[in-house]
């Protein structure tokens, strides 16, 4: 016997169906709770309910004062959270596809000896993609790998699975560290990305831990115009 989805999620997946469907484009004001109450039978606050959880996924933008409007959805990730990237491409309806610059063993660096805890000069695994959602440059990932932990990191088909994918099957991740900075590329960078070299960037450095592990230091940079970050917290009410 099916059983009929709670009423909040009704009110989501209608909305849903016009944001994703486009016949709400972005900036599109949609109904307010108290229309929405009425329509469905329901109390505003589980209106409320099923706006806020759009809100908190990025569907939806509140502004005070004016309503509540459809997000400009250009690519985005959150802070707090690690996603596939791909999957975050597929979710958004669109087509995603990655290019491989670089995929090598090669010796640590101050930099890289000090970020992945490993001793300079030691061998580790480094692979740089650019990542791309309808064929359009969204994200360049510059990551090293201990190999010690990740093997069979070099002979992965990136293909078909991101360098996140097969991180993940072999270690799961347990604990992250973001640091985020605005930055202009050099031209070398800015070619790969398909950008200007005035064009500002977003640059998360990424550190991902196993148990007690640490498994992987990567630099993703993004172009500011075509992606965004996004961090939610929600704390219960005292």
């Amino acid at each position: 016997m099916t059983r009929t989805p709670p009423l909040y999620l009704q009110i989501q997946q209608h909305l849903l169906e016009h944001i994703l469907g486009g016949t709400w484009p972005a900036h599109h004001q949609i109904p307010p709770e108290e229309q929405l109450a009425r329509d469905f039978g329901v109390s505003r606050m589980t209106a409320n309910k099923a706006i806020r959880d759009l809100v908190q996924k990025g569907y939806l933008t509140r502004q005070p004062g004016l309503g509540t409007f459809v997000t400009d959805r250009k690519a985005e990730s959150s802070l707090v959270e690690v996603y596939n990237i791909a999957d975050e491409v597929r979710e958004r309806g669109h087509h995603y596809s990655n290019r491989v610059l670089v995929c090598e063993a090669i010796e640590a660096d101050d930099e890289v000896a000090l970020r992945l805890g490993v001793r300079l000069g030691s061998r580790v695994f480094q692979s740089l993609l650019v990542h791309l959602e309808d064929e359009t440059p969204i994200q360049l990932e510059n990551r090293y790998v201990n190999p010690r932990w990740v093997p069979n990191y070099l002979t992965s088909d990136f293909s078909v699975h991101t360098p996140n994918e097969v991180l993940v099957a072999a270690c799961p991740i347990t604990d992250v560290e973001h640091i985020v900075e605005a930055l202009l590329v050099d031209a070398q960078t800015a070619e790969w990305l398909d950008i200007e070299t005035s064009t500002p960037c977003l640059s998360m450095s990424r550190r991902t831990w196993s148990g007690e592990q640490l498994i992987s230091y990567a630099r993703l940079l993004h172009p500011g115009n075509r992606y965004k970050l996004r961090s939610s917290v929600h704390r219960q009410a005292s």
